[in-house]
């Protein structure tokens, strides 16, 4: 039976580990710290299946300088981190220029269109379907002026699978009840979902996994030496590690592996930070709220309740900003949300390429080598589909979509 190695126990990982299994191959999973929470178990857990454009837009460049004017908007370009963010930037610009714009929306909307079907076969496989809830999501605005600018912009834009609507009266009341107000304005989004708990999301994946007879080793993966043409894993701890096939999924900590081998990774680490706490009296049944003034939204899932904001364009080892967390208390605050503070803190790095399309495909260094890394901000939305096609392609299938788009190569 071919033998596979997954490095990165994030839920890209646990995806690809998952859907090699599926076509009955033995599969290792190679992390670090696999038993601490991954950097994808820190998002808002929604499945954004409304978000079928690339950030690196016309639009988002139009953006950036009221942007960093503004004295408490969510955007952060640290200083310290210059020679970091500044390459990424100019790459960046250029990816919006509309022509890669136009086309990155093609690659990217192939994507996000299969990816709620693949999370209904991923819950349905796990045995828990309860795991994935399809009730669509709020995006509210504080103002007449925003709200009519706000809706402009939606109504403007594709929006994959789903649809949306202004809210509607009842709709009207129970955001009234949470906020004591009513909202200025917002629209109800149908078709996109939201995880229940990342805990029993990520508890599952890894118990189907060793269930099946799956392996998980901790250990650092700092190498990946070709003998032959074929590529090992060498660990920190100086454990050379075979395999038929090895598929990288770590996220940030992709961009030094795949270097090694001489690809180009212009990858930074898009920083978010979120308060987690006990539900309270947040209703169990009200699907996640996006307060775009804010740049905010807030979740509530089984069993906690999580609110998400910032983006701070960094390396993933720069020590964390305090003053973003209490920017982020005084957001809720300010808004009269229900949301017990302090709350726990949390920060993690969402591995961002700078067109904001992941990469995914075959190594040109290694025959035995295969990548699936760089979803920033959809990494939840797109990992079981992403698995299901990576698994397809390491095993000389041909994958449900095209995938030249996200190949390496395309930068040089």
């Amino acid at each position: 039976m071919p033998q596979f190695l997954v490095i990165g126990a994030g839920i890209l990982g646990l995806s690809t580990a998952l859907a090699l299994q599926d076509k009955g191959l033995s599969v290792t999973l190679v992390d670090d710290a696999p038993d601490q929470p991954p950097a994808s178990w820190g998002n808002a857990g929604h499945i954004a299946v409304e978000q079928v454009e690339p950030l690196a837009s016309p639009a988002t460049l139009r953006g950036v300088p009221g942007r960093l004017l503004a004295s408490d908007d969510a955007l952060s370009l640290p200083l310290r981190d210059l020679r970091h963010w500044l390459p990424f930037g100019i790459r960046l610009a250029l990816a919006a220029r509309p022509k890669t714009f136009r086309a990155g929306s093609v690659a990217l909307k192939g994507l996000v269109t299969h990816s709620m079907p693949a999370w209904q076969r991923l819950v349905s496989g796990l045995g828990q379907p309860d795991l994935l809830r399809q009730d669509g999501h709020f995006v509210l605005w504080d103002t007449p002026q925003s709200a009519a600018a706000g809706l402009a912009r939606w109504q403007a834009s594709d929006t994959g699978t789903t649809d949306f609507h202004p809210i509607d009266r009842e709709e009207t009341a129970q955001l009234r009840a949470l906020l004591g107000r009513d909202p200025a304005g917002g629209i109800r989004f149908r078709g996109s979902g939201q995880i229940a708990s990342h805990d029993r999301l990520f508890q599952a994946m890894r118990e189907k996994l060793l269930g099946r007879d799956g392996q998980i080793v901790t250990g650092k993966a700092i190498a990946l030496p070709v003998t032959d043409g074929r590529a090992a894993v060498r660990l920190a701890d100086g454990t050379l590690l075979a395999s038929d096939g090895i598929i990288v999924t770590a996220g940030v900590a992709s961009r030094p592996l795949m270097e090694s081998l001489g690809h180009r990774v212009p990858m930074i680490a898009e920083r978010g930070y979120h308060l987690h706490a006990p539900p309270g009296e947040w209703p169990a049944d009200l699907p996640p709220l996006v307060f775009e003034d804010r740049s905010l939204i807030v979740t509530r899932f089984a069993d906690y309740l999580r609110c998400s904001s910032f983006v701070e364009f960094s390396h993933p080892d720069s020590p964390a900003d305090p003053q973003k967390w209490e920017r982020l208390r005084r957001r809720v605050q300010a808004l009269g949300l229900p949301f017990p503070l302090p709350a726990a803190e949390w920060v993690g790095s969402r591995p961002t390429l700078p067109d904001y399309l992941p990469a995914i495909g075959r190594s040109d260094r290694a025959g035995n080598l295969f990548y699936a890394f760089g979803h920033q901000h959809l990494g939840l939305t797109l990992g079981p589909l992403t698995g299901e096609l990576i698994a397809a392609q390491a095993t000389d299938q041909r994958p449900a979509l095209d995938l030249s788009p996200f190949d390496l190569d395309r930068f040089g």
